[in-house]
């Protein structure tokens, strides 16, 4: 009896300390972005931070402007989220209430594998490929858009959603469709207005983590939506985002400059919308549960 005790004592205390590690990972990360940020409080300043001109590199005066950047962003992210959430949570329902065995045997692995393709190849079919068409179908001077990105991004997106959410789909209890069935509700209805509602903590956690892989994404979005840091919500306009930002101008930065002090910063200002993502996320499934 006591062996049992101090096996569960030792996994519980390997569970803490896994989630420990996890937070002071997550603090050393923000620490180390603070300390290489904190610069640019004292020179340029943070007053402009915020300006609407992104232009580092300059004859007559260096300009740190991030909204440019925030907007293609958010451009970029509300676009790609808008076309991978509803095709991911359909597909996810349909893959776990719908499907035939077969079907699931031949379509779940084939999304398992989309997720597994690097974002250097897809974007190379988003610059040879898609770019061509949606300057042809949209007429637009160049292919090289946020609109692009987006569809790129939502690829991408996809894969994580739909396989989490079906297995929050798959997770509801049958008494709960068993239950909807027998008062006389079809299966479609029974699909829409109770098993997916039931698993709608799972399918937002999905939804969270499709949203950080298409902010996080960076070679893809690089490669095809132009890199033009100019104001704009347009989706087919070019934009530039702030990861791709931080990756095409890091390695030509000096170090310890107003420049690299930027970058790092516009990194903070991203880790930070990215926490604010993640709580909106908690305090809409605590509205749920209660």
């Amino acid at each position: 009896m006591s062996s049992f005790f101090q096996k569960e004592n030792l996994i519980k205390y390997l569970l803490q300390g896994a989630a420990s590690t996890s937070i002071f990972i997550v603090l050393l990360i923000v620490l180390f972005l603070g300390k290489e940020a904190i610069p640019f409080f004292s020179e340029p300043g943070i007053s402009n931070l915020f300006g609407t001109t992104w232009k580092p590199v300059s004859f007559k005066e260096e300009l740190f402007g991030i909204l440019p950047l925030i907007s293609g962003t958010v451009v970029v992210t509300i676009v790609a989220m808008f076309i991978a959430v509803p095709t991911g949570v359909i597909g996810a329902a349909y893959l776990s209430q719908v499907a035939h065995e077969k079907e699931r045997e031949i379509l779940k692995p084939f999304m398992e594998l989309l997720a597994g393709i690097p974002s250097v190849v897809i974007g190379f079919f988003g610059l040879i490929i898609l770019a061509p068409i949606v300057k042809e179908l949209f007429g637009l001077q160049t292919g090289l858009s946020a609109l692009t990105g987006s569809i790129l991004l939502a690829l991408m997106a996809i894969p994580t959603i739909m396989t989490i959410s079906d297995d929050a789909i798959s997770s509801v209890p049958r008494s709960y469709k068993e239950a909807s069935l027998s008062l006389g509700a079809s299966k479609f209805y029974t699909l829409w207005k109770v098993t997916v509602p039931a698993a709608m903590p799972g399918i937002v956690a999905a939804v969270l983590l499709g949203m950080g892989r298409v902010i996080g994404e960076t070679m893809a979005v690089m490669m095809v939506t132009g890199n033009a840091a100019s104001l704009t919500l347009s989706p087919f306009n070019s934009v530039r985002t702030m990861t791709a930002t931080i990756a095409a101008e890091m390695g030509e930065v000096p170090f310890g400059s107003e420049h690299y002090s930027a970058l790092f910063m516009v990194g903070l200002v991203l880790l930070f919308m990215t926490f604010g993502l993640v709580l909106i996320g908690q305090r809409y499934l605590q509205r749920q549960e209660n």
